[in-house]
């Protein structure tokens, strides 16, 4: 076998079908499109378009409720970003660590609703952190390197309710 004898496997190659190149081709004229009309043109876009009569996701009311708006969003800290840190210089071990210190130091650009550590990764460095939220494999992590984790609380208002 030499290389100008290289081919590939019998059917796994089929040629590419070329639109709007004759009417002997069997895909000219309209090129596949039909006749005339929006959709024959390039840049359609009519997913819930119903010829003017009100669509049916406006014929229906509004139902349900989303607690999207309403969830917490916390930016997020992986036992290897923070072992890095302690080791580029950017994080000292000997002082206890809080959210302001790990944005200070970079881990995160804004700490939002607050931080939480994940345990991706490995810490080998002995660090006392103040966080909102942690895993569990990030607890244990950083409690199996010696150090420790305390959680700061948000006080929420209670909600009052209405006078029957």
């Amino acid at each position: 076998m030499k290389l100008n004898e290289l081919k590939p496997q019998e059917g796994s190659v089929k040629n590419r079908i070329r639109i709007g190149r004759g009417i002997g081709s069997g895909k000219g004229k309209t090129s596949g499109k039909g006749h005339k009309g929006q959709k024959a043109r390039s840049g359609v876009a009519i997913k819930g378009f119903e010829g003017g009569q009100m669509p049916l996701y406006r014929r229906l009311p509004k139902f349900g409720f989303s607690n999207a708006s309403f969830a917490l969003k916390f930016s997020e800290v992986t036992l290897s970003k923070l072992q890095a840190a302690v080791e580029a210089g950017k994080l000292d071990p000997k002082k206890p660590a809080d959210e302001e210190a790990l944005v200070k130091a970079g881990l995160v650009r804004r700490k939002k609703d607050g931080i939480k550590l994940l345990g991706t990764g490995a810490l080998k460095t002995k660090l006392d952190l103040t966080i909102t939220k942690a895993t569990k494999s990030a607890q244990e992590a950083v409690e199996k390197a010696g150090g420790s984790i305390s959680f700061i609380e948000k006080i929420v208002a209670p909600v009052k309710k209405r006078a029957k």
